[in-house]
């Protein structure tokens, strides 16, 4: 294969980021809550939200430009419903960031935790929503046999002149 195709190394980064969200502000929020980590360690949870932003922005990206290439060995519909999946969860992913940059600022701290609070429900639709690509792009891979895409080879390029093999 001549060129790398980066969707499906990309696709795995935007998965994690959407189960580490939850898991870091549920974290960061108790620990504020009980006065054990200052407010500004709250802006750790809006980084890593921005990171999942422009990984998932990333994926979806690098889908679009092979979908072409996976369009010969699947389905159209099963290609259709995890590209469908994929745009929701990309557009949900700009959800929890403003919520997480109030937080961070409203100088009031019940506020700013009620505000974190708010963002920590956000970010787990996103982990659900996250999961229903994540379960559309592994019954392509696995049940529809998308990575044949990527392994069967090249049609062999036509000889020009003589037919001996002798290179």
């Amino acid at each position: 294969m001549d060129t790398l195709l980066f969707h499906p190394l990309i696709v795995h980064f935007p998965i994690a980021l959407a189960v580490l969200v939850p898991l870091l502000s549920g974290g960061v929020l108790l620990s504020w809550r009980a006065g054990l980590l200052p407010r500004r360690a709250w802006w750790l949870a809006a980084v890593l939200q921005a990171m999942l932003i422009a990984s998932s922005y990333l994926a979806s990206e690098t889908g679009e430009h092979e979908e072409e290439l996976v369009e010969s060995v699947v389905p159209e519909a099963a290609l259709e419903a995890h590209e469908e999946a994929a745009e929701l969860f990309t557009w949900a992913t700009l959800a929890p960031l403003p919520l997480m940059v109030l937080a961070g600022i409203v100088r009031r701290e019940g506020i700013g935790q009620g505000v974190a609070a708010s963002s920590l429900l956000a970010s787990l639709a996103v982990l659900w929503l996250g999961h229903s690509v994540g379960e559309a792009g592994g019954a392509l891979v696995y049940t529809h046999g998308a990575a044949a895409a990527y392994t069967q080879p090249a049609a062999p390029a036509p000889q020009h002149g003589d037919d001996d093999d002798d290179d």
